[in-house]
């Protein structure tokens, strides 16, 4: 199996997650890697993904992915049925951190308990 087939899934998700000015080759064995991840959250998604499947420090990948915009961890478009504490669990693994994306969306968001669906909200770096 080539190196470029072993982490073509590295590849899809880069494509789905729309990373910009993407740049792979192939040099001796070695699959290296160059693009542009809207914020750090997108960037941790594919770090992870190489992860899962070359280990904790894959020797036949090179990545360098650099963040277009470092003020915010991530966005998030509310789904239906979605509380700021399940968002805040899914980013930072910690509901009660709610109140940081309640702070960073006051403009948007008036109570903390009250959000809509299809409202695009700023996860921020904590």
């Amino acid at each position: 199996m080539s190196v470029k087939a072993k982490y073509q899934p590295v590849l899809n998700l880069g494509e789905e997650l729309g990373i910009k000015d993407g740049n792979v080759t192939e040099e001796n064995g070695v699959l290296k890697v160059k693009g542009e991840a809207q914020n750090q959250y997108e960037k941790n998604l594919i770090w992870d993904k190489i992860k899962e499947i070359g280990g904790e420090n894959p020797s036949d990948i090179k990545a360098n992915i650099t963040v277009a915009d470092t003020s915010v961890y991530a966005t998030h478009t509310v789904k239906s049925g979605e509380s700021l504490s399940k968002i805040a669990k899914h980013y930072y693994g910690d509901p009660m951190k709610y109140k940081q994306i309640f702070e960073a969306n006051t403009n948007l968001l008036k109570n903390p308990d009250v959000i809509h669906p299809d409202q695009v909200l700023v996860i921020p770096n904590l």
